[in-house]
C-alpha cells in the first residue's frame, strides 16, 4: 500500500462499483486521550511557544495537499523540510545510516515499520502530546507491526486492485489467474512493489503472500516468468495513466491509483480478485533520535484534526484512518475511502525469513529482465 496521486472529483459510478473492500483482523486502540472537540484546537494545547526550527518529514512524494503543509507552517512557525523516498527499503537504509536521527517524522508501509521498530529506530509515542489521538479509527490500529500501539499512528490503508478497459479487451477478468491469458500480450501495467507483484503468482496458486516454503516461492517465480510477455510496463508512479490513456488495457493498482483512474475514466471496470485481496496500512512514527520530536507531535496533531484529516484523505485517495474525519468527507468520496461495514477480509504482507526474502528479490530481478 502506498501514496500517490491527488484525487479529482469522483464520478457517481464509484459509489456503485466500490462497495466491497476488506476488514482488518485485530481491532484495538486506546481512544481515551481524545479531547472533547476532537482536537480541533489541538495546536493551541500543544503550546506553540515550544515549537521552533524545522520539521524533517520523510515519506513518499505527494503525500499531503500543499494547503495542509502551508497551514501547519503558518500556524506553528515551523518550516517543513520534505524529503521523499521511492521504496520502503530505501527509507530503512537511510534511517539505519542515520542511526535513527536526521528525520523527525517518517510515514511508510506496515511491514517496513515493523523492521524499524525491531531495530530500535523508532521511539515510543507519548500520546498525551496528541490531543487528536482519540480521532483515530481503532479498526486500523493494533496491527501486527505495532500490536500495542506504542510507536505508530496510522495514516491511510489500502488494497491492490485489478482494473481493465472492456473496450480494449474481450478477456473477462475475475482474478489474478486471468492475467496469464495470451490475449493480453503486452497489455498489462503493474506497480513495482516486488512482494506485492510476486504475490500475484502466489495468490493465483492459492498460496499466502507470506509463505516461507522456498519451493513454493520458486514455483511462483516460474509462473511470473510466464506472465512476462503480457506485461507492458512496471512502474510504481502514476501506473493508472497507462490505463486512462489506453496504452494498457489492464492494470494492477494501489487504492489511490484506482481512485484517480475512476475519477477520469468511470467506465473502467474494477475487479476484486477472486483469489483474495492484498491489504496494507501506512503508519507514521518518530525516529529514535529525531532532532525535533516536538514538531513531529505537533504535525501529527495538526493532520489528525477532523477537517484536516478529511482534506488529506480526499487528496491521498486511501482509506481514511481517522474516524472523526468521516463526517467531513464529501459524499462523492465516502463510498471509496471510508471503510464499508460489510467488508471482505484481506491479507497483509509480513516480514519473512531472509532466505525467503532473498529468493523473492532474485525472482523479481529475473521477472523485470524478462519484461524488458
Amino acid at each position: 500500500m502506498r501514496k500517490y496521486n491527488r484525487v479529482r472529483k469522483m464520478c457517481a459510478l464509484i459509489m456503485s462499483t466500490v462497495l466491497v473492500a476488506f476488514l482488518l483482523t485485530g481491532c484495538g486502540g486506546d481512544s481515551s486521550n481524545g479531547s472533547a472537540d476532537n482536537g480541533t484546537n489541538a495546536q493551541e494545547s500543544n503550546s506553540n511557544s515550544q515549537l521552533s526550527g524545522e520539521l524533517n518529514l520523510f515519506t513518499w512524494d505527494g503525500m499531503f495537499p500543499q494547503e495542509i503543509l502551508d497551514g501547519f507552517e503558518k500556524e506553528t512557525g515551523v518550516r517543513i523540510r520534505y524529503s521523499n523516498f521511492d521504496y520502503n527499503e530505501d527509507m530503512l537504509a537511510k534511517l539505519e545510516e542515520a542511526e535513527g536521527g536526521d528525520y523527525d517524522l517518517v510515514i511508510a508501509d506496515d511491514y517496513i515499520v515493523e523492521m524499524v521498530i525491531q531495530e530500535g529506530l523508532a521511539q515510543k509515542l507519548d500520546t498525551s502530546k496528541l490531543s487528536t489521538y482519540g480521532n483515530l479509527n481503532p479498526v486500523f490500529m493494533s496491527q501486527f507491526y505495532d500490536p500495542e500501539n506504542e510507536y505508530t499512528v496510522p495514516h491511510g490503508a489500502g488494497i491492490v486492485l485489478l482494473m481493465y478497459d472492456t473496450s480494449l479487451t474481450d478477456v473477462e477478468i475475475t482474478g489474478y489467474k486471468d492475467l496469464w491469458n495470451p490475449a493480453l500480450e503486452d497489455n498489462i501495467a503493474l506497480t513495482a512493489n516486488y512482494r506485492v507483484v510476486n504475490g500475484i503468482a502466489l495468490k493465483a496458486m492459492g498460496e499466502s503472500y507470506n509463505t516461507e516454503d522456498l519451493d513454493v516461492i520458486r514455483t511462483a517465480g516460474q509462473k511470473m516468468l510466464e506472465l512476462a510477455p503480457n506485461v507492458r510496463v512496471i512502474n510504481d508512479n502514476n501506473t493508472q495513466d497507462l490505463l486512462i490513456s489506453g496504452e494498457a488495457s489492464v492494470a494492477f493498482l494501489y487504492t489511490s491509483q484506482a481512485v484517480a483512474a475512476l475519477s477520469v475514466r468511470p467506465d473502467l471496470k474494477v475487479v476484486y480478485p477472486a483469489e483474495g485481496l492484498g491489504f496494507g496500512v501506512m503508519a507514521g512514527f518518530i525516529p529514535s533520535k529525531a532532532p525535533n520530536a516536538e514538531a513531529a507531535y505537533a504535525f501529527l496533531d495538526y493532520i489528525n484534526r477532523p477537517e484536516n484529516a478529511a482534506a488529506c484523505f480526499e487528496y491521498l485517495g486511501y482509506y481514511c484512518t481517522n474516524k472523526a474525519a468521516e463526517e467531513f468527507i464529501s459524499e462523492e468520496m465516502k463510498d471509496m475511502i471510508v471503510l464499508p461495514e460489510d467488508a471482505a477480509e484481506g491479507e497483509s504482507i509480513h516480514n519473512i525469513s531472509q532466505e525467503a526474502e532473498d529468493l523473492h528479490a532474485e525472482i523479481w530481478n529475473q521477472f523485470k529482465d524478462a519484461c524488458d
